[in-house]
């Protein structure tokens, strides 16, 4: 899969957040919105990128962008990391990889000598109308939310 870069648009989902509720990315049309791609709930590199975004919540709210974390778990676990850690945003369950497959961050990882299939931690900057703003293809966690607030600041 081609990576997203800026102007193209975001691949439209609809999957299941932490507390079951459906939340697809066209219910989110008119604001700017911050969705990142992290490997597995309650690991070390995923717990900080998440804190880091839960950290950023009120930042980001004053400049109107809304954040939505995507994994291949399962809800049951991203429940779990939400009340554990007291993210408080959604935690989106992809655990067929379809929506990660569509915005290319699923493919071979090479962890100290290990290949394997999974999420290439991603984060993008959707626009109000749909599209890429900004696109982070093998972000560093505590590299995320700078990346994002720079971006929003240009």
């Amino acid at each position: 899969m081609a990576k997203l870069k800026k102007g193209d648009r975001a691949p439209d989902f609809e999957l299941t957040d932490q507390n079951g509720v459906m939340v697809s990315l066209v219910d989110y049309r008119g604001e700017k919105v911050f969705l990142y791609f992290y490997p597995k709930a309650m690991t070390s590199g995923c717990t900080l990128q998440s804190e880091s975004v839960r950290d950023a919540q009120p930042d980001l709210t004053d400049l109107g962008v809304v954040s939505l974390g995507i994994s291949p778990d399962e809800v049951l676990k991203q429940k779990k990391f939400d009340d554990k850690y007291d993210l408080g945003f959604p935690l989106l369950s992809d655990p067929d990889h379809v929506v990660a497959e569509a915005y290319g961050v699923w493919g071979e990882k090479n962890i100290a000598g290990n290949k394997s299939e999974g999420i290439i931690r991603s984060a993008f900057l959707i626009d109000e109308e749909g599209k890429i703003m900004e696109s982070w293809y093998k972000v560093k966690p505590e590299e995320t939310v700078p990346n994002v607030l720079d971006a929003l600041e240009q």
